[in-house]
Parts: C-alpha cells; sequence; structure tokens
C-alpha cells in the first residue's frame, strides 16, 4: 500500500461521523476468540437498562473492543500490507466504533432532567453575580433573601 493510500485510510477511521452508516460486524476476532458482535449489541440494545449481572460483562466487552480496535489501528498504520487488507482492516475499525458508540449510550437517560440540571447550573454563577452585583450576601442572607 502507498503511503498516500495508508494516510487517508487513517484519516477515515479518525474522522467524526465516520460510524454514519457504517454496519456492526456480524462476527469479530477479539483476542482469538471469534464473538457474535451484531448479535451481542442488538440484544443489549434492546432491553432498556442492562441488568447488573450484565453490565460486568458488556463492560467487559467494551475494553475488549477498544484493545482491538487499538490493535487493528496499529496494523493499519504500521504493518507492510497491500490495499485491499487495509480497507478491510479500515471497515473493521468502523464496525468495532460503531458497537462501541452502540454500547455506550446504553442506560436510562433522563433528558428532561438532565436539561433542567444543566439550566440550573448554567444559571448559578448568574445569580451568583447579580447578588454581589446588587450588595446581597451570596449565601441569600442579606436585603431581600428569599425566605426557604
Amino acid at each position: 500500500m502507498k503511503e498516500y493510500e495508508r494516510k487517508q485510510l487513517l484519516e477515515r477511521i479518525g474522522r467524526d461521523g465516520a460510524t454514519v452508516g457504517a454496519s456492526i460486524p456480524e462476527t469479530i476476532d477479539l483476542q482469538g476468540e471469534v464473538f457474535e458482535l451484531s448479535s451481542f449489541v442488538f440484544e443489549t440494545k434492546r432491553q432498556e437498562e442492562i441488568p447488573p449481572d450484565q453490565l460486568e460483562r458488556v463492560e467487559a466487552v467494551k475494553k475488549r473492543l477498544r484493545a482491538e480496535r487499538q490493535e487493528r489501528r496499529h496494523r493499519l498504520e504500521h504493518d507492510d500490507i497491500d490495499r485491499e487488507a487495509g480497507e478491510r482492516l479500515a471497515n473493521t475499525i468502523v464496525g468495532i466504533d460503531r458497537a462501541l458508540n452502540a454500547l455506550e449510550s446504553l442506560g436510562t437517560t433522563d433528558l428532561s432532567g438532565e436539561a433542567q440540571a444543566a439550566e440550573t447550573a448554567d444559571q448559578k454563577p448568574w445569580i451568583t453575580f447579580l447578588k454581589k452585583a446588587l450588595g446581597h450576601d451570596a449565601d441569600d442572607s442579606g436585603p431581600g433573601a428569599q425566605v426557604r
């Protein structure tokens, strides 16, 4: 593989949005063990919440996927391979990224609660600033402090 082709493939796997439209590999060799990746991700995502007894396994799979991704990226970057093998490696890396993204997004998410918490956190510095600017104590004990 020519050096510019290698750089193109490395750029592709590092690009934001590289996983858009990519598919998760049906199976993948994880440190010498054939692993049914697609079905694992599908079955895990199908659950609303990961049961505590499966959480450790999901974390272990994510760790193995990250290690496999690093190993494959290293091969793409340094090994003497042809363009076809480089394309296969890049496609698999993007598929691993897609699986990792899916597994990372698991769990219950209270979007409205998170939005409210973020809004409250954003307002705190302004409220403190306004209190100081108006001569009120920051601990709500000054003039015009609200009763709680």
